[in-house]
C-alpha cells in the first residue's frame, strides 16, 4: 500500500502526521509512504530531509507547482495495489486510514471517498460547507455520481483505478479534485463513501480555498465532466 502526502510549508504538523501514518492500522499490509514536498519555504524541506525510516520515500519538487502536481508526481512513483491520500496538515485523521481502504481489501469497492458528512459532525464552517454541497450537487449532476463530499482529500483507489486516470491528469492545483472524480465517473467505477472526521484550521494555521480555487475547481469539474 502507498500513501501519498502532499506538503507545503507544514513545518507545524508534518512530522507527527508521517508518525501517525507509520503506526496507523492498516490490516497488517506493508506500507511505502511517499512525501511530495511542493518546494516548501518555512524549514519542511529541511525537516523532511532530516527523516530516517525505511517506508518513506522523500520527492522534492523544484519549483512550487500545485497540490495536483505533487500528487501526480507522488501517484508516479507508487508501487502500492492500494494508493491513498493523506494530506500533510493535521485536518484529516491518519488513524482513519483503516477505514478508506478497508471496502477495497474486502472487493466491494475500488475506489473510497472519505465523507465529511457522513461524520456526525463535519466540522465545517457555514460558508466553506454551503461551497461545498452546491459544488457536489452540480458534481453529481454532471457525472451521475451520488456523493455527499466530492471535494473531500481522503481518497484511495486501487491499481486498476489509479492506471485508468494517472498519464490524463492536467490539473496541477485546485482543479485536480473535480478532475480525478469526473474521470473515474467516466470510467465507470463506483465510488463508495465512509464517514471520517475533520479537523478545520483557521487561516492563521494554514492554506484554504480561496475565491480563485473555487472558480478553478468549477471550471475543472464543467471542463472534465462534460468536454474531457
Amino acid at each position: 500500500m502507498s500513501v501519498v502526502i502532499p506538503v507545503y510549508n507544514e513545518i507545524n504538523t508534518i512530522k507527527d502526521i508521517i508518525d501517525q501514518v507509520i503506526l496507523a492500522n492498516t490490516f497488517n499490509i506493508e506500507k511505502e509512504i511517499i512525501i511530495v514536498d511542493d518546494h516548501s519555504t518555512d524549514g519542511t524541506s529541511e525537516l523532511l530531509l532530516k527523516l530516517n525510516h525505511p517506508a518513506i520515500k522523500l520527492l522534492t519538487l523544484a519549483s512550487n507547482q500545485g497540490k495536483g502536481a505533487a500528487l501526480k508526481k507522488g501517484f508516479e512513483v507508487a508501487r502500492g495495489d492500494i494508493v491513498v491520500i493523506q494530506d500533510g496538515d493535521s485536518e484529516y485523521n491518519p488513524q482513519e486510514l483503516h477505514k478508506v481502504i478497508r471496502p477495497i481489501l474486502e472487493q466491494s469497492a475500488k475506489v473510497v471517498y472519505g465523507s465529511r458528512y457522513l461524520a456526525s459532525s463535519p466540522g465545517l464552517g457555514f460558508w466553506h460547507s454551503l461551497f461545498n454541497k452546491l459544488f457536489t450537487r452540480l458534481g453529481n449532476a454532471l457525472t451521475g455520481l451520488d456523493l455527499t463530499d466530492l471535494m473531500t482529500c481522503y481518497k484511495a483507489f486501487d491499481r486498476e483505478v489509479l492506471n485508468s486516470f494517472l498519464q490524463r491528469l492536467e490539473s496541477k492545483r485546485f482543479g485536480f479534485e473535480p478532475e480525478v472524480t469526473a474521470r473515474i465517473a467516466k470510467a465507470g467505477f463506483k465510488i463508495i463513501e465512509v464517514p471520517v472526521s475533520y479537523k478545520p484550521r483557521s487561516s492563521e494555521e494554514g492554506k484554504h480555498m480561496n475565491l480563485k480555487g473555487q472558480v478553478e475547481s468549477l471550471l475543472a469539474l464543467i471542463k472534465y465532466s462534460v468536454f474531457k
